[in-house]
């Protein structure tokens, strides 16, 4: 095993570091400056180099360049006891493995020097790059059947509906079918039912004439004339208004339609790949989805598994992410520990896979070195993770233990960054009002439909509970 090298223009601290690295068993060599690193660069090199950042002549910085240029691999350790934030910033732009601010702890800098033993001694370890990815990742069983359909279904224009959990990846599967189909090479247009505002849902779908409404200056052309020839993915099928059902039925029906305002009729050549993570029977039997219209959807049924129901598949989508969120970023792919991937095996993932992606982004941002380590993993995550074990592991389930389990906050919080991260609009608007319908549904389901219990146990007025199912088309 190579040495760890210190350089530091304080004899004091080289002398500190020398000591408490031989009670480590960790053997060392000390420089004053940075030219007599550079020196002993020509003939050895380090396994770990610890620098100050401000010496004389060449700083540590500097130094830092220049040994990153010789050996990228090589894990760098910057002290500073001028610890700001441009000295860290510069430090990690410059690829320092981490940055350590005097005074320290003598034990947590022998913490961070066997990191960067270990990531020193697994710098040969390869990883999955992105050209080495399929489209779609997975090997577990259930992924396996839906590969299967995709096949079945890749000579066919047929209607499917998809349905599942959200963040299991409806949408890769809907372009999936897409690409794979005598459409592929057509336009593939995807709308959010949940993301548009109600007023503006049969213009973004059907488009207007000029003058249809006050600010219609133009002709637009609404998502299925963009989709012509090719797929038009209607993503959250379930939260499509009722007026607007019926002008899909009618589309879906005789294949014909009229833009807002318009006189002059559309012939439709479109393939309707529909996506829901609710329950389209029940709402059928409660009034809330047409079910004329849900027979339509439900040609071809492919159900998505949770990511919890192939845990088999999380190794393969962790180097999947980490490379591709490297790869944007521009940098070295992380590598994840055993302990850590581990834990992520028996995570239950709430949010499924668009959390774990979100995981592995802010892995590549956050965690402190090459190799991610089971503290790395954010604070939430852990939290989750031993709430789910401890209920799982409980001989004695009842409904509102499972119920705990469920981490709702991390859900919400994963669904508000996908929302800004897709630079959606009005945000705050549309999700107390789908909190608002939901709150409602369910109390409403809870009284048997009984809207003056439902408002008294919700602890809101009569009137109001009675504006607001009208306000969300809500039957009761």
């Amino acid at each position: 095993m190579k040495d760890v090298w210190i350089v530091d223009d304080d004899r004091s601290i080289r002398w500190v570091l020398e000591k408490a690295l031989k009670r480590a068993d960790i053997s060392c060599r000390t420089f004053e400056n940075a030219e007599e690193v550079l020196s002993a660069f020509n003939l050895d090199s380090p396994a770990v180099l610890l620098s100050d950042i401000r010496m004389p002549g060449k700083n540590g910085l500097d130094l830092l360049k220049e040994v990153k240029e010789r050996y990228p691999d090589l894990p760098v350790i910057i002290m500073t006891a001028f610890s700001d934030l441009d000295s860290a910033v510069s430090s990690f732009q410059s690829g320092a493995f981490e940055y350590l601010a005097k005074p320290f702890d003598v034990d947590k800098a022998i913490e961070l020097i066997r990191r960067g033993l270990d990531e020193s001694s697994s710098s040969g370890m390869k990883t999955v790059t992105q050209e080495s990815v399929p489209e779609i990742i997975g090997q577990a069983p259930a992924m396996q059947e839906v590969f299967r359909a995709i096949g079945k279904l890749s000579q066919s224009s047929v209607t499917v509906l998809l349905t599942g959990e959200s963040g299991v990846g409806k949408e890769v599967v809907a372009r999936a079918l897409h690409r794979h189909s005598p459409r592929g090479k057509k336009e593939f247009i995807a709308l959010n039912m949940a993301a548009i505002p109600r007023e503006l849902m049969e213009s973004e779908l059907f488009g207007h004439e000029r003058g249809a409404f006050t600010g219609a200056n133009t002709v637009r052309h609404g998502r299925f004339e963009q989709a012509e020839g090719g797929t038009l993915f209607l993503d959250e099928i379930g939260d499509m208004p009722a007026e607007l059902q019926t002008r899909l039925l009618r589309v879906l029906s005789d294949g014909y339609y009229y833009r807002v305002g318009g006189h002059q009729v559309i012939k439709a050549n479109v393939r309707i790949i529909a996506a829901t993570n609710k329950n389209l029977e029940e709402m059928v039997r409660n009034g809330a989805f047409r079910e004329d219209l849900y027979h339509r959807l439900n040609v071809i049924r492919l159900r998505l598994p949770p990511l919890r129901d192939r845990a088999e598949d999380i190794p393969l989508l962790v180097q999947h992410f980490l490379s591709l969120t490297a790869k944007n970023l521009n940098v070295e792919p992380k590598k994840i520990g055993e302990d850590a991937m581990a834990f992520l095996e028996k995570f239950s993932f709430p949010g499924n896979v668009r959390q774990l992606e979100n995981i592995c982004n802010w892995l590549t941002v956050m965690a402190p070195s090459q190799i991610i380590r089971l503290t790395d993993l954010p604070e939430e995550v852990r939290n989750g993770v031993a709430d789910t074990v401890h209920c799982l592991n409980s001989e004695e389930l009842s409904l509102s233990s499972v119920e705990g389990c469920i981490n709702w906050q991390e859900m919400l919080i994963n669904d508000v960054k996908h929302r800004l991260n897709d630079q959606e609009e009005n945000i705050m608007k549309k999700m107390l009002e789908e909190f608002e319908k939901i709150v409602l549904q369910t109390a409403l389901e809870v009284t048997n439909g009984r809207k003056i219990e439902a408002a008294q146990r919700l602890g809101i007025g009569r009137n109001t509970i009675t504006r607001k199912l009208q306000e969300f088309n809500v039957n009761v």
